[in-house]
């Protein structure tokens, strides 16, 4: 397996950088508003983020520690957490371009289709099973939205450049502000990871900072 380009050690390294490339483009300045905010992770789940796995996103667990600092915030702040899991019944049931334009599915029920331990969900989070890129296609995540009240959303989870990107953009169209931490998202090269940043930040989302999100929290 080839080094991955960006490890605990240097995400923050990593995250200056990505953030002065896109900075012509991360125009919208925006403070959380806390009551009515959301945390949104997106699929870290072991199919994707367990190193032996044939599907292994290279940049995922470096994120690790920064979702896990998100969650601290939005529980002690008793704001929700909503968890996505990408997974298929089998390639003929729900499979779709899917099956033929990956090499592999996360089938439902196995142990690798599960949340990582290190974010497991507890009693009372909302977990979307999605069968798609974007989180609100096909799911009850806009009724959950709406009945929680949100208008704000973090993202945080992989892939930037795929899943996060997709719902970003679905929540945009549906007028949630959305917030990305660039060092809490993660990709399969740093070419996809800071093309997907610069993207959402011209149209879509607020690129900051974990540590500038968790600090909204006072």
């Amino acid at each position: 397996m080839s080094p991955s380009h960006v490890t605990i050690d240097n995400i923050n390294e990593k995250a200056d950088k990505w953030l002065r490339e896109i900075k012509p483009y991360n125009r919208h300045k925006m403070n959380l508003d806390i009551s009515k905010s959301a945390l949104m992770i997106i699929d870290m789940q072991k199919f994707f983020v367990d190193e032996s796995s044939s599907t292994f996103t290279e940049g995922s667990p470096a994120i690790v520690p920064n979702c896990q600092m998100l969650v601290e915030s939005f529980r002690a702040a008793s704001r929700p957490i909503i968890y996505t899991r990408h997974v298929h019944q089998s390639a003929e049931m729900d499979g779709g371009n899917m099956a033929w334009w990956w090499n592999d599915m996360c089938i439902d029920g196995t142990p690798e289709s599960e949340i990582i331990d290190k974010l497991v969900p507890l009693k009372g989070d909302k977990v979307i099973k999605k069968h798609r890129y974007s989180a609100f296609y096909n799911t009850d995540l806009e009724t959950t939205l709406r009945c929680l009240s949100i208008a704000d959303i973090v993202f945080c989870g992989i892939m930037t450049n795929i899943c996060v990107e997709s719902t970003v953009r679905d929540a945009f169209f549906r007028d949630y502000r959305c917030f990305v931490p660039a060092d809490a998202v993660g990709s399969v090269s740093e070419k996809l990871q800071i093309g997907a940043l610069r993207s959402m930040a011209y149209g879509f989302a607020s690129i900051r900072r974990t540590e500038d999100i968790v600090s909204d929290f006072g």
